[in-house]
């Protein structure tokens, strides 16, 4: 009996976590049809006199193509390093604004676009492994041309900040990881990812 109630209660708890992305996408689309879209058709019907339907996701999309363009260019990175300024000296603002702008960076993190692959690397304590990410390669001549890797190893939970470290093949090990699938256990402080090496 006590096995049936720990079977059943593993797979209820993986099914409430299994509906978890898929209720937050659908109160994303709910949020984005019902709070955005059909507000502005209102207006618009009220200005023209006729309904468009999918014309304010439309407007929302322009609207972030051009804040997207601002934020590009000189002045637009003024404006947005003086409201930073001015949100840090603001308390509560400031850890939202600081918890946005990391995860902006994460998702816009060049680095994860020259990844070569995730490894696991023997790191600072022995028998401690650590996430890192291979960039490339360097020739030691000093020590018969050994070649070591060039490996990454971010700081969880914000990859935009890590170290740098020059190991041998032997020191690291493939835990069989997708780079996405490694990104997010750094990302997640371990919450999200892969539950075992291949």
């Amino acid at each position: 009996m006590k096995v049936i109630f720990t079977h059943f209660k593993k797979y209820t708890v993986r099914g409430f976590l299994a509906l978890i992305p898929l209720v937050l996408s659908y109160f994303v689309l709910q949020l984005l049809y019902f709070g955005i879209d059909q507000r502005v058709m209102a207006e618009i019907e009220y200005l023209i006199g006729r309904r468009i339907p999918g014309l304010g996701i439309l407007l929302l999309l322009a609207a972030f193509y051009f804040l997207g363009l601002i934020a590009s260019n000189m002045i637009g990175r003024k404006v947005f390093s003086l409201i930073e300024k001015i949100t840090t000296r603001i308390p509560i603002i400031k850890t939202t604004y600081q918890v946005g702008k990391q995860l902006s960076s994460t998702l816009s993190l060049p680095e994860k676009q020259v990844f070569k692959r995730a490894v696991l690397v023997d790191f600072l304590t022995p028998g401690i492994w650590t996430v890192g990410f291979v960039t490339g390669t360097v020739i030691d001549h000093q020590n018969n041309d050994d070649r070591l890797l060039k490996v990454y190893i971010p700081t969880p939970p914000n990859p935009t900040s890590g170290t740098i470290v020059l190991v041998r093949e032997s020191q690291t090990r493939d835990p069989g990881w997708s780079i996405d699938d490694a990104m997010k256990t750094v990302i997640s402080a371990g919450i999200i990812g892969p539950n075992e090496i291949k």
